[in-house]
């Protein structure tokens, strides 16, 4: 076999293994629950309401603090608007479950990184560093 030949049956063999670990990860029960939690909060009609409402309180102070002109008091809208979404409990369950997911795929980035010297999840994700 030729070097190219070799090159190009360990790529084809690394897709699969990719493939095979994005399979293994939908069966995670973090990723079960992620995605359940995740689910009751999109068809939730009332928490769509309350994230539309925070999201523009969001993007209001947003426009503040780049215009210059955010106060303490916008700031304390938003962080009130954050805390009364985040007080709902599927939300809280969402972003709980949201978190524990991100916890298992750095654990699993780490794994997978380890051999290298770059951080593959960093790198795969796309993000630029100096």
């Amino acid at each position: 076999m030729s070097i190219e030949t070799d090159a190009a049956e360990a790529g084809t063999d690394v897709e699969g293994l990719a493939r095979k670990l994005g399979d293994a990860i939908t069966d995670l029960p973090e990723y079960q629950r992620f995605l359940a939690t995740k689910e009751v909060v999109e068809a939730d009609e009332g928490i769509q309401t309350e994230v539309r409402e925070f999201e523009q309180v969001r993007e209001e102070f947003m426009l503040a603090r780049q215009a210059g002109e955010a106060t303490r008091d916008d700031l304390r809208e938003l962080q009130n608007a954050q805390e009364e979404l985040h007080s709902i409990p599927e939300m809280s369950d969402y972003l709980a479950a949201q978190s524990d997911l991100e916890l298992r795929l750095q654990e699993l980035n780490e794994v997978v990184s380890e051999p290298l010297e770059v951080d593959f999840g960093q790198k795969a994700g796309g993000c630029c560093e100096d």
